[in-house]
């Protein structure tokens, strides 16, 4: 594992993410769908008490049940600059990853790998530091272009830069809904990518990992708070 720098400033931290930008590996095509584990990371925020709690739930990938979990509770570290996020979560996020007991196979974040200003996202930044493939898999598209997908499950369109580069998909994964957002963080393509989600979010718009991860971390930040309070 890369070692976790908590850079001091704004200009700092994108000197790191040019630095580890160069690590991130693409040509592979990472994990097939619905095989091995598949672990849902996620965090959910204090603002008042600088607090973030985050949450690490293993999936077997093929029946999506329940394998492993774990939280873990921080301080916030760095303040909130749009395309810096990762180093808000990122070393809460490492330490409930290092709290499981089982491998997490491949991660998927609720939030952006390729599909980033910078093309470092939190799934990028997580994948690089952890050496596991990492994809993304966000609810709401950054500053990237796209046109609506056609409405049947599976549907996708490209996610595009201002150069015309895809940097990730919207991705229809049930009739009619929304889509989601997927882009590639650390050794997965984005077909891979893509099938992943379509495989996790089975019943909902929302993959299962998410949508478990989400769950989790909430309540460990309310016990967080609740514990604040009685001290």
């Amino acid at each position: 594992m890369t070692t976790i720098r908590t850079p001091a400033d704004e200009a700092e931290a994108r000197a790191v993410q040019d630095e580890l930008r160069r690590l991130v590996v693409l040509d592979e095509a990472g994990p097939a769908a619905g095989t091995g584990l598949v672990t849902g990371v996620d965090v959910a925020y204090d603002d008042e008490r600088d607090i973030v709690a985050a949450a690490a739930v293993v999936l077997d990938a093929a029946t999506l049940d329940v394998v492993d979990r774990a939280t873990a509770v921080g301080r916030v570290a760095f303040p909130y600059v749009p395309g810096l996020l990762a180093f808000r979560e990122i070393p809460t996020v490492l330490a409930a990853l290092d709290a499981l007991t089982s491998e997490p196979g491949l991660v998927v974040c609720d939030g952006y790998g390729r599909a980033h200003p910078r093309r470092f996202g939190l799934a990028s930044h997580l994948g690089v530091l952890t050496g596991l493939p990492v994809i993304g898999v966000a609810k709401n598209p950054f500053t990237f272009s796209y046109e609506q997908p056609a409405d049947r499950r599976g549907d996708f369109s490209p996610l595009l830069a201002d150069d015309g580069e895809e940097v990730g998909r919207a991705l229809r994964t049930q009739d009619g809904v929304k889509p989601v957002f997927v882009s590639v963080g650390h050794r997965t393509d984005l077909d891979t990518a893509c099938a992943h989600t379509l495989r996790l979010a089975r019943d909902f718009r929302i993959p299962e990992t998410t949508r478990q991860a989400d769950t989790l971390c909430r309540q460990a930040l309310r016990d967080a708070v609740e514990g604040t309070r009685g001290n």
